[in-house]
């Protein structure tokens, strides 16, 4: 069984200011580390990219914003897997690439929390994968609900991270998560997550 890393739409689309105010600056930071991490140990890394097929989008390939950002941008051999839905699942071939690593557990980082990250937690667990959430390497985005009230990116996170904690991922921190992968690969069962 192994660990494997996933990156979830980490493009410079994701601080786009049309797309609202973005929080949490220091996710792609904290995934970079993440990704070392994985790299250094030679444990599975899949990318996942969104190909949104609407041409205004930042996200639209030929767009600037498609492109990875550069902190966690994927190395030649590493896994891209590209999605045009906000769950990284559908239309893909994403569980047959875990499969194929044997990972029963997963980490995930990216953005946006509240889009594509939580949606392809959720379903993964589901899955029946164990999924460790590290919410600081992950970002959301401001919104207001239909009477016009304002949630900030950070208000929108936090919610997001208590609402997805328990149920459907376990949601930690990067040093945490960095402690807590053993020699095997894998997060012990019990591990205490901050």
């Amino acid at each position: 069984m192994s660990i494997a890393l996933l990156i979830i739409d980490m493009q410079k689309a994701g601080s786009d200011p049309a797309l609202g105010e973005r929080g949490q600056p220091e996710a792609e930071a904290n995934a970079a580390r993440l990704l070392a991490a994985w790299r250094e140990r030679g444990d599975p890394v899949i990318h996942i990219r969104h190909d949104d097929m609407n041409p205004a989008s930042p996200y639209a390939p030929g767009k600037p914003g498609h492109a990875f950002c550069p902190e966690v941008a994927p190395l030649p051999h590493e896994e891209v897997i590209e999605k045009r839905t906000t769950n990284a699942f559908v239309g893909t071939d994403l569980m047959q690439a875990l499969e194929g690593h044997n990972a029963a557990q997963i980490v995930v980082a990216g953005v946006h929390l509240e889009h594509c990250v939580g949606t392809t937690a959720r379903m993964a667990g589901n899955l029946g994968f164990m999924v460790y959430l590290a919410g600081d390497a992950t970002a959301s985005l401001s919104n207001h609900d239909k009477n016009g009230r304002h949630f900030s990116a950070d208000e929108i996170h936090a919610m997001m991270l208590a609402v997805l904690d328990g149920d459907f991922v376990k949601v930690s921190d990067t040093d945490t998560l960095l402690s807590l992968v053993n020699a095997e690969g894998a997060i012990p069962d019990g591990a205490t997550l901050q």
